[in-house]
């Protein structure tokens, strides 16, 4: 059988939409797409995603609106400045009314619906199937997923962060109903997301999918693998309205270093000066590996290594750690007396 392919122009559904990494990937290959909708309610992300999407958007969509309608919309779409937990109303109300303007200027400019959990089918406006494929990601937060969370798992009505994949249960049952799923789903995760102790919320997920119609399919990707100096292994989940098999992008040749990327001239305020630091330079000139230029390097106490591939950079940054191949530096020589010092 032939491999699935897309033909007709795409109408893009980002939820947790974030900054719209998903959007920026199809932007760059020059698909032939359409900003849908997007779903995020964290402010300051929405505010980034209008930034690089809609940057000439300069249209002053809160006209004729009172502070007052303003307030009303902004809560009901359950806004955070966070990312942790929802505003309440008082304190949308506290905000000037320039920030009330801007942000929902910034929401309907990103077309962003707010909260995953005030989401239903109809908002998706999916229509038109026959002249638009549809794709919906659900990139859910890996918070209670990743090594450097707390592993609270995803369980549904568990309350976690990772638990909001149910709601994209919710909505493409919803849809299902309503005869108008999405064409394509799209996920990306930590590889935690089918590891031991949330296997059994992932098969659940699969077969949800599969019921709704879906064929999926899914493996473990890693940007080293594919152009990108970084370790960094993901899930992706592609899963199709479709009978016809779906195949993950080869491997390529990786002709970039960790030196390609970095900056002629860095800020002092990068650089690392600590105990740790000494321990670590000392550490690399006693076994000679220490570079005479920019070099990158594991921000460990215990056998560092040079690397031309940076580490995965972790959402908590530890700074200089006892564990191996943890976090990434650059070690240079300074002009300062000679000296060779980690920066971030």
């Amino acid at each position: 059988m032939n491999n699935f392919k897309i033909t007709k122009p795409i109408r893009l559904i980002e939820t947790f939409s974030g900054v719209g990494t998903q959007a920026m990937a199809l932007r760059d290959l020059g698909v032939n797409f359409e900003y849908w909708a997007t779903s995020d309610w964290d402010v300051n992300a929405v505010a980034s995603y209008k930034a690089i999407h809609h940057g000439d958007d300069n249209t002053d969509y809160s006209v004729g609106k009172t502070k007052e309608e303003l307030i009303e919309i902004l809560n009901k779409l359950c806004i955070s400045t966070d990312g942790k937990k929802p505003m309440t109303k008082k304190q949308i109300s506290r905000k000037s009314e320039n920030w009330l303007r801007k942000t929902y200027n910034n929401f309907k400019a990103s077309h962003n619906l707010g909260s995953i959990t005030e989401i239903n089918a109809e908002n998706l406006k999916i229509e038109n199937k026959k002249e638009y494929t549809y794709i919906l990601t659900y990139s859910f937060p890996c918070t209670d997923l990743s090594l450097a969370g707390r592993r609270k798992g995803m369980d549904k009505n568990s309350g976690t962060a990772s638990s909001l994949l149910w709601e994209i249960e919710r909505i493409l049952k919803e849809c299902k109903n309503l005869n108008c799923l999405p064409d394509i789903l799209v996920m990306e995760n930590v590889t935690q997301v089918h590891g031991k102790k949330n296997i059994d919320n992932w098969n659940t997920w699969l077969n949800i999918l599969e019921e709704l119609g879906y064929k999926s399919y899914y493996q473990d990707l890693n940007s080293k693998d594919y152009g990108v100096a970084q370790n960094r292994n993901r899930t992706f989940c592609v899963s199709l309205l479709s009978d016809l098999p779906y195949v993950f992008p080869e491997p390529i040749l990786l002709k970039k270093r960790l030196k390609d990327y970095l900056e002629e001239k860095v800020n002092e305020k990068y650089y690392i000066n600590s105990e740790k630091a000494d321990k670590l330079i000392n550490d690399l000139q006693d076994r000679g590996v220490l570079p005479l230029k920019k070099q990158g390097v594991d921000l460990t106490t215990r056998n560092p290594n040079v690397r031309d591939v940076s580490n995965t950079i972790k959402t908590l940054q530890r700074g200089i750690t006892n564990f191996s191949q943890d976090e990434i530096g650059v070690v240079e020589k300074s002009n300062r007396g000679g000296i060779n010092r980690p920066l971030y």
